[in-house]
C-alpha cells in the first residue's frame, strides 16, 4: 500500500471502504492491499485545491517533498484516484528524466492508496507554497490550466530548493526522488544537467502541452 495523508476537504471527495482505500467498483473485488515492506514510495500528503474553478489535487512525497499535481478531476475520478495517482508519478518522472531502471523500479512500488488525514506541519508548509507558486504561475503567464501540462508542472515544482524536518541542508526534490529510485547506485551523483530533465528557468512560461 501507499499511505495518503489527505486534508479534510479531499478525504471527503474519496469514496473509501471501511479500511481506508477506495471502494472497489465491482462487489465481488476487493483491491489488491499486498504489503511492500518498507516501501519508500508510501507516504504522501494531499490537498484539493480550487484552480480557475476545477478541482485539482496536489501531493508532495514526505520524504523527498516531490510533488505531483492532478488536474480537474470531476466526481468519477476521485473513484479513480488510484490510477491517477500513477499515471501523474509515471509520467512527471518520464518528464523530469528519469531511466528506465528508475522508471521500472517506481512501477514495482506502485500500490494501492490508503488514505487517512494525519498531517505533518513542515510537509504541509510545502504544499501550500507548491500551490501559491501554482496559483501565481496561472496569473503571471494569463495562463489557462486546460493548456497547461500537468507532469510538467510537477517536474517545475520539483527543482527548487526544499526544507525537510530533520534534515540539515536543503534537498532538492528532483534529486531526492530520482536517488530514492535508484537503490542499487545509491552513491551515484545525479547529473546537474542532461538533455532530458526539464528545469525551473525552462518551464517559466512554457507548461504548456
Amino acid at each position: 500500500m501507499i499511505t495518503i495523508h489527505a486534508t479534510k476537504k479531499l478525504h471527503a471527495k474519496l469514496p473509501l471502504d471501511n479500511q481506508s482505500y477506495l471502494a472497489a467498483k465491482d462487489s465481488g473485488t476487493a483491491p489488491n492491499t499486498t504489503t511492500i515492506h518498507n516501501n519508500p514510495l508510501s507516504g504522501w500528503h494531499a490537498n484539493l485545491i480550487t484552480l480557475q474553478r476545477r478541482n485539482s489535487v496536489l501531493l508532495v512525497h514526505d520524504a523527498t517533498h516531490f510533488p505531483l499535481f492532478i488536474k480537474s478531476l470531476v466526481k468519477a475520478d476521485f473513484a479513480n484516484f488510484d490510477w491517477h495517482f500513477a499515471d501523474a508519478l509515471m509520467n512527471t518522472l518520464l518528464k523530469l528524466g528519469a531511466n528506465q531502471q528508475q522508471l521500472d523500479t517506481a512501477a514495482t512500488l506502485l500500490a494501492p492508496g490508503q488514505f487517512d488525514t494525519e498531517c505533518n506541519r513542515s510537509v504541509q508548509g510545502t504544499l501550500n507554497r507548491m500551490k501559491g507558486d501554482m496559483e501565481n504561475m496561472l496569473w503571471f503567464d494569463n495562463a489557462k490550466l486546460e493548456e497547461v501540462s500537468s507532469y510538467k508542472v510537477g517536474v517545475w515544482l520539483a527543482d527548487r530548493p526544499c526544507n525537510v524536518k530533520g534534515v540539515k541542508d536543503c534537498i532538492w526534490p528532483k534529486d531526492a526522488m530520482l536517488a530514492l529510485l535508484s537503490p542499487l547506485e545509491p552513491h551515484t551523483p545525479i547529473a546537474e544537467h542532461t538533455e532530458n530533465v526539464a528545469y525551473m528557468a525552462d518551464y517559466r512560461g512554457e507548461l504548456k502541452r
